[in-house]
C-alpha cells in the first residue's frame, strides 16, 4: 500500500499565492474580505436610492453602470479601511496599486 501524499490546504495554497508569512495572516485577510463585502451590502443600497438608480426595469443596463461607477471605488476604499484595522493595509494597498496600474494601463494609448 502507498503512503497517502500531502496536499496543502486551502489555506496554504492561499499563504502561498498572496506571499503571506503566516496562516493567521491569511485569516486576517480573509477577514477583511468578509467585513468588506458585508458592509458594501448594507449601504449599497442608501446609496443607490440616494442617486435614484432604480432596480430592474428597462434601463438595468444604466443601473448595473451606475452601480459599478458608485459601488466599485466604495468597495476598494472599504477594503483599505478594514485593512488597517486587521493590520493588514500592506497587502490591501498593494493590491489596490496592482488594480490601478492594470485600470490605468487599459486607457494609455500604446505606441
Amino acid at each position: 500500500m502507498s503512503e497517502p501524499t500531502h496536499r496543502p490546504g486551502f489555506l496554504q495554497r492561499l499563504q502561498t499565492k498572496w506571499k503571506l508569512e503566516s496562516l493567521f495572516q491569511v485569516v486576517m485577510v480573509l477577514v477583511v474580505f468578509a467585513c468588506t463585502g458585508f458592509t458594501i451590502l448594507f449601504v449599497k443600497n442608501p446609496i443607490l436610492d440616494f442617486f435614484g438608480v432604480e432596480r430592474g426595469g428597462d434601463r438595468s443596463f444604466i443601473n448595473t453602470v451606475l452601480y459599478l461607477i458608485l459601488v466599485l471605488p466604495l468597495y476598494q476604499i472599504f477594503l483599505l479601511i478594514y485593512g488597517f484595522i486587521f493590520g493588514q493595509f500592506k497587502f490591501f494597498w498593494e493590491k489596490e496599486k496592482l488594480i490601478f496600474r492594470r485600470i490605468t494601463g487599459v486607457f494609455k494609448s500604446k505606441k
